[in-house]
């Protein structure tokens, strides 16, 4: 039996910005199950970012319900708003959002230093295995200036699933990568969803990317416009074992 995660009820999300009251999201109505990988789609300003605030606790909706796990979020305050997302919530970010100076460990540790029932080895040992499911276990102590782009997209996804989060959110996670990138990261959040169980809500612009989700929620002027269950499903490891071999230059 499905298990409902979110409850979205005639959501609105208004703006005032000078004398004029902007609408991002107009009654807006949906359920997402636990394992779901659903994408939200929409081009600019249809208010998928709007969205994704929303479900992520950093935003509050002006009219309706969210409710996640079986919590109005509406009647949290912002220290409670804050528990929450650490508690229930991971992010990824298009520009990772990691911290320089810090190492790929330090870096997925980070969450739980908000966390006081975890020793300073227990995080350890949490990260240590939360890089190893994204194969970085030899990455563990690199900066993220030594480390490619995938690399370190890989880091915040580890460091998204440290608390074990009943959700992950994920904002045009692959932006910034090229495409055969794309595919390994999409193959490692199919792997996530489909071996795992996690739950993945995917923010995109990308019909390519979307195509490897299950279900797709496009967005149009605050409205949506369409709730599709994905038939075809590809997948991200198919797509990367087609792509020819990387051509590497033969020492002189």
């Amino acid at each position: 039996m499905s298990s409902i995660i979110v409850d979205i009820k005639h959501l609105s999300r208004e703006f005032t910005i000078g004398d004029q009251t902007v609408k991002a999201l107009n009654a807006v109505s949906f359920t997402i199950n636990a394992g779901e990988f659903i994408t939200i789609m929409g081009s600019s300003g249809s208010g998928k970012t709007t969205l994704l605030n929303i479900l992520g606790c950093l935003e509050i909706p002006t009219l309706g319900d969210y409710i996640l796990d079986g919590i109005n979020v509406n009647q949290l305050s912002k220290n409670e708003l804050a528990g929450l997302r650490n508690k229930k919530l991971g992010f990824v970010f298009q520009s990772y959002n990691l911290l320089a100076r810090t190492s790929a460990m330090e870096n997925v540790e980070l969450p739980l230093l908000y966390n006081n029932t975890f020793s300073a080895s227990e995080r350890k040992e949490k990260a240590i295995k939360v890089l190893e499911a994204v194969k970085l276990s030899d990455r563990m102590y690199h900066l993220p200036s030594q480390m490619s782009g995938g690399q370190q997209q890989r880091v915040a996804i580890a460091r998204a699933l440290i608390n074990d989060p009943i959700m992950i959110l994920a904002d045009e996670a692959t932006g910034n990568l090229d495409s055969r990138t794309s595919y390994e990261i999409m193959m490692l959040l199919q792997d996530l969803n489909n071996n795992h169980g996690k739950t993945i809500v995917f923010v995109t612009h990308e019909p390519d990317i979307a195509a490897f989700s299950k279900r797709t929620i496009t967005l149009k002027d605050g409205y949506i416009l369409k709730d599709t269950i994905n038939q075809n499903v590809l997948s991200a490891k198919n797509i990367l074992e087609s792509l020819p071999p990387i051509n590497v230059p033969a020492n002189p």
